[in-house]
């Protein structure tokens, strides 16, 4: 089995995928994540930067995050439609402003990334 690089697992990302086969996947990556190479995968990853393209993508995502818990708490608890219009409304309401938090964002999330992996270098010696 050949591993993919973030980038071609991006690309993959990128198309669209129907429920079935989002699915189908996490039973893969769950499988693949409890393997002893996957693992070791992880733990070098951890004493690494992230990519700032990754950073991004991340803070994009907890900024999202934050404005469905703030105006939609109910949003775990709905169904998979009502969740995507949920979505829909929060891009189409708060976009520009999502944009511009998790600009903001990025800047904590290096500095963190830094705390991150001092952290993990240094339970590395232990």
């Amino acid at each position: 089995m050949v591993l993919k690089t973030f980038s071609q697992f991006q690309d993959q990302l990128d198309e669209i995928m129907s429920v079935q086969q989002r699915k189908k996947q996490a039973r893969r990556m769950a499988k693949m994540a409890r393997s002893p190479a996957m693992k070791a995968k992880k733990a070098k990853a951890r004493l690494r930067m992230r990519p700032p393209a990754k950073l991004i993508q991340v803070a994009r995502k907890k900024t999202i995050q934050a404005f469905r818990d703030k105006f939609y708490p109910q949003y775990n608890d709905s169904s998979l439609q009502q969740r995507v219009k949920i979505d829909q409304m929060v891009m189409a309401k708060y976009g520009p402003k999502i944009d511009k938090i998790s600009k903001k964002m990025v800047v904590k999330l290096k500095k963190k990334e830094l705390e991150r992996v001092k952290a993990a270098r240094a339970n590395l010696g232990k």
